[in-house]
């Protein structure tokens, strides 16, 4: 058996690897890279006779993991893209809304280099265009959890919950029944509103395991809700926004859930929220369709009859008309909006007009990988470069602690933790290099377990018995 890291390696983003198995050709996920130092990466050519692929294995939804599926179509893949149920409605709409995004600021770049008479750094164009997901679309197949999926006679599948967001799976590879190699996905945190908890497996022969958080603990600050109305009423006070990045696919809806309570209970005033995202607003519709995900709390708040994503003050803004207006409005508010690394999308509008406001916040709920720009900052500049114009950083910049939904370093060695045996080895990926040599070096004092961080574009042997 041969394994190759073809993204993830020593990155947060970008998570791609392909297994040959005993005539079976897979790739599990096919992300998109977003960090400045590998952006070109996305424009490379695949190194894999993609006609001979079987199946494109996808452990969510989220763009550093799917976000080039239309890419490896147009260059000639034509086997099964196999996720969850949930994972397969949500990944149609991260490709269409990629493609208009793409589109989107490929024009906005094209018309700002023709005007200051230069050439940028990557190509002015998308990666893939709207017809190119419409190509896709047709491969994707829904499975179940825990159900084996045949590959080929030799191979099976097996999603296993990973509770990271809706839908989001481990990926269990069976090969001949007698070795099993266990991709982690991004792995969740134990007690999230909504989704379940990460299952827990007992048995792999080879684990590829995130290390986003490998090198950390998740601070032990107040709770989110508290963090949360702590930074609304300061800036309330001020007479300014909140201006959120976010992710459209869960980390939204987590923080609807969190001010909705909030309000409930009185502890901020009902100021406007606006959910500039499209995609986030066709997000919540899957999450009202997809109800098996959710943890028994969840479902509670749903049978008895309460709404887990919507409140008065609530405004969805989907055209790019309502997304200027905003704004133009005066007075407090709360502006939540895409991309939540802040590398491309509407967000990037809302923080030139509110980063110079002292007034101002920029609340980051996610993680900031290094090389994006919502983690230049995070890191606290006086200046920062959007849409290729200087801006001053005069807005407060917080960070909501605990909101993550990847597992830190003490949850990951909570999961590995259940192994009922020690496995032939454990490939630490989708984490910065110190994070990564980090998990790494904790995993072997613990356990003694055999560990390696691969190299971008390495390959491994793995015995098959």
């Amino acid at each position: 058996m041969k394994l190759q890291f073809l993204g993830g390696a020593r990155q947060v983003t970008g998570s791609q690897y392909y297994l040959e198995a005993d005539g079976a050709r897979v790739l599990v996920d096919c992300g998109m890279h977003q960090e400045r130092e590998h952006l070109a990466r996305n424009w490379d050519k695949s190194t894999l006779q993609l006609r001979d692929v079987d199946a494109l294995l996808l452990t969510h939804a989220h763009v550093d993991h799917c976000g080039l599926a239309p890419k490896l179509v147009g260059e000639g893949f034509r086997g099964s893209i196999i996720a969850t149920s949930a994972s397969a409605d949500l990944v149609e709409l991260v490709l269409r809304d990629s493609a208009k995004i793409q589109a989107e600021d490929a024009a906005f770049k094209r018309k700002r280099h023709r005007k200051e008479g230069r050439r940028g750094k990557h190509p002015v164009k998308p990666m893939f265009t709207m017809r190119d997901v419409e190509r896709t679309l047709p491969l994707v197949q829904a499975v179940p959890y825990d159900r084996p999926t045949r590959i080929n006679d030799h191979l099976y599948a097996v999603f296993h919950d990973a509770g990271h967001i809706l839908g989001s799976a481990m990926v269990e590879l069976r090969v001949k029944s007698t070795t099993r190699i266990v991709f982690t996905g991004d792995l969740g945190q134990w007690d999230r509103p909504i989704v379940r908890d990460p299952t827990i497996l007992t048995e792999a022969d080879y684990i590829v395991m995130e290390s986003t958080y490998g090198d950390r603990l998740h601070e032990n600050h107040d709770s989110v809700e508290s963090q949360l109305e702590k930074v609304v009423l300061e800036t309330v006070g001020d007479g300014g926004k909140v201006v959120v990045p976010i992710f459209a696919i869960e980390r939204a809806q987590e923080l609807i859930y969190h001010l909705n309570r909030l309000l409930h209970a009185g502890r901020i005033p009902e100021i406007p929220v606006f959910l500039d995202s499209p995609m986030a607003a066709d997000v919540n519709e899957i999450f009202r369709r997809h109800r098996e995900c959710f943890d028994a709390e969840a479902a509670e708040i749903v049978a008895a009859g309460e709404s887990l994503l919507k409140f008065p003050s609530l405004h969805v803004c989907r055209t790019v008309k309502e997304s200027m207006a905003i704004n133009s409005l005066k007075g407090p508010g709360v502006i939540m909006s895409t991309s939540g690394m802040c590398t491309a999308g509407r967000i990037k509008h809302h923080l030139v007009h509110h980063i110079g406001n002292p007034a101002c916040t920029v609340l980051f709920v996610g993680y900031q990988p290094r090389g994006t720009l919502g983690r230049q900052i995070l890191d606290g500049p006086r200046q920062v470069r959007i849409h290729g114009v200087s801006r001053k950083v005069r807005a407060r910049i917080r960070q909501i602690q605990g909101i993550s939904g990847h597992a830190d370093r003490a949850g990951l060695l909570k999961w590995l933790g259940h192994f009922q045996r020690p496995p032939r080895r454990v490939f630490i990926t989708h984490g910065e290099p110190e994070a990564s040599e980090s998990l790494a070096e904790a995993v072997h004092y613990q356990f003694g377990w055999d560990v390696h961080v691969p190299e971008y574009r390495e390959t491994v042997q793995l015995d098959s018995e």
